[in-house]
C-alpha cells in the first residue's frame, strides 16, 4: 500500500499492510522544535535550523528527509497564518533558551522583560498588548488574557467574536487549493486538513491570541462560569461560530475537493486528568447540536473523516461523540482516569479511529528509559491496531525535554511491530 491507501484502510476499520504513522501531521501530533533538532542530529540528517511552524507550542516542521527516514504516512494541509496571526514565510533565525537555533516567520515579533520572560505579539504588531508569554527557561508561549471591561447588561457574543471567526478569503482558498494539489499529486501521503473549523470554547482560542483587540469574555474561568451565568451569550457565540464554520466548510470543499482524507473539526479539551470538565447534560446542551451540524455537513458532502482532539478523561462523552458523527478521537490520553486502552478498543474500536495513544508523552516518553518507551508502545500497538482503526502517534505532541533515544525507541517499536505482521 501507499501511505495514503494505508491510512484510508485504517480509517475504514480495515487491516492495512502496516500500522500508519503520524509525526508532525497536525498541531496535536507534532514535536517540539528543540526535540526535533536533537532527533535530526541523532539520525544523521542534514544539519539545518528547524522551522517553527506552530509557535504557540513551539512545534518544529517535520521535513521530507525525516518523513522518509522515519516512515511517516501523514502530512498536514496547514493554514497560511499561525496561531498568533502571522504567516510562516520570510523565515528568520531565533534562539531557544537552551541556545538551540531555530527559524521563525518574519513577523514573529517579541520583546523581553527584565526577568527574561519573552512576549509575543498578535500579527507581529508590537504597538498593541502582547498575546503570548514564554517564561524564562520555558518551552511554550502561554496565551495572555487581554479582556476588556464587560457591561453584563449589554453583552453581544456575535459582535465580540465577529473578527475572530470569519469567512475564508479568496487568497486563503487559492493557497489551500494549490497546496493540496501539490501534496496529492506529488506525494503518496495521507493529508489532514489543519484548518480547525469548530473548536468551541477552546481554552487556547477564547483569549484570541491572533487579535489586536479582544472584546467580550476572554478569561477562561469566566468563560466556564458563563455556561451557567450567561448561557445565551455562550450559545450566541457558538451559533455564530457554527454558521461561519458551515460556510467555510463549503468553500474549503470547493478548494480542496476530496484530495484530503481527514479534517480537524475540534481542538477543545473536554477532559481533565480525572474526569470531564462539565456534566454530560451540559455537553449535550452546549456542544452536541453544533458538532452534529458540522459533522452532518461533512459526511453528506465529502469523503473526509472528522478528527476531534480532546485531552483528558472523556469516557462519559464518548457515546455522545459517536452519536454526533465523530470519526476520529485524538490524543487518546490513556493516562487519564478510566481511559483504559483495552476498554476503549473493545467498546469503541468499531466506531472510532484512535489517532494517538501509542505512548505517554507526559511521563514515559520524556522521562522513561528507551526500553520502557519501546515496551509501552508495543503493548499499545497490540491493543489498538487490531482490525484497523488506529494511527500510531504519541499522546499529544512530543515534548521539549524528550531524549532522542526515547523517540527513536518509539519509532523502532512501530518498525518492529510492522515487520512482524503477516
Amino acid at each position: 500500500m501507499t501511505s495514503r491507501q494505508r491510512v484510508i484502510s485504517a480509517l475504514e476499520h480495515k487491516t492495512p499492510d502496516a500500522v500508519p504513522f503520524d509525526l508532525g501531521g497536525t498541531p496535536v501530533t507534532g514535536i517540539s522544535a528543540g526535540a526535533l533538532t536533537r532527533l535530526r542530529k541523532a539520525m544523521n540528517l542534514k544539519e539545518e535550523s528547524v522551522k517553527v511552524n506552530e509557535p504557540f507550542q513551539m512545534l518544529g516542521m517535520v521535513e521530507e528527509d525525516l518523513l522518509q527516514a522515519s516512515g511517516v504516512d501523514v502530512v498536514g494541509l496547514w493554514p497560511q497564518n499561525t496561531f498568533f496571526g502571522y504567516a510562516n514565510k520570510n523565515w528568520k533565525p531565533w534562539t531557544l533558551f537552551d541556545g538551540t537555533k531555530v527559524m521563525v516567520g518574519g513577523d514573529f515579533a517579541t520583546t523581553t522583560d527584565e526577568k527574561g520572560n519573552v512576549y509575543l505579539y498578535p500579527a507581529g504588531d508590537t504597538t498593541v498588548l502582547p498575546s503570548g508569554m514564554m517564561p524564562k527557561g520555558g518551552y511554550y508561549f502561554d496565551t495572555l488574557v487581554r479582556q476588556e471591561p464587560l457591561d453584563e447588561d449589554h453583552m453581544d457574543g456575535r459582535a465580540d467574536f465577529g473578527e475572530q471567526f470569519q469567512v475564508l478569503q479568496d487568497s486563503e482558498l487559492q493557497y489551500y487549493q494549490d497546496t493540496v494539489n501539490d501534496l496529492y499529486n506529488h506525494t503518496d501521503y495521507a493529508i489532514v486538513g489543519n484548518h480547525v473549523f469548530l473548536s468551541l470554547g477552546d481554552a487556547a482560542v477564547v483569549p484570541g491570541p491572533a487579535l489586536k483587540r479582544t472584546p467580550g469574555i476572554r478569561k477562561l474561568d469566566e468563560w466556564y462560569m458563563a455556561l451557567h451565568l450567561h448561557p445565551n451569550y455562550i450559545k450566541d457565540v457558538y451559533e455564530y461560530q457554527t454558521e461561519i464554520a458551515l460556510k467555510n466548510l463549503a468553500l474549503y470543499k470547493e478548494a480542496v475537493g476530496d484530495r484530503l482524507q481527514v479534517v480537524i473539526v475540534n481542538g477543545a479539551d473536554f477532559g481533565t486528568q480525572r474526569c470531564e470538565f462539565f456534566s454530560r447534560d451540559m455537553f449535550r446542551e452546549f456542544y452536541m447540536p453544533y458538532f452534529k451540524r458540522a459533522n452532518d455537513w461533512i459526511h453528506t458532502n465529502t469523503s473526509w473523516k472528522t478528527f476531534y482532539h480532546t485531552c483528558g478523561s472523556i469516557v462519559n462523552l464518548l457515546d455522545d461523540l459517536v452519536e454526533v458523527g465523530v470519526d476520529i478521537i485524538n490524543p487518546v490520553q490513556c493516562s487519564a482516569a478510566k481511559m483504559d486502552p483495552v476498554f476503549l478498543k473493545t467498546t469503541y474500536g468499531d466506531k472510532l479511529t484512535f489517532w494517538g495513544g501509542a505512548t505517554d508523552t507526559q511521563k514515559t516518553l520524556p522521562f522513561g528509559t528507551p526500553e520502557e518507551v519501546y515496551n509501552e508502545a508495543k503493548e499499545r500497538l497490540r491493543i489498538f491496531s487490531k482490525n484497523g482503526g488506529f494511527i500510531y502517534s504519541g499522546i499529544h505532541n512530543i515534548q521539549y525535554p524528550t531524549p532522542h533515544e526515547n523517540i527513536m525507541a518509539f519509532m523502532e517499536a512501530l518498525r518492529d511491530y510492522n515487520s512482524r505482521q503477516p
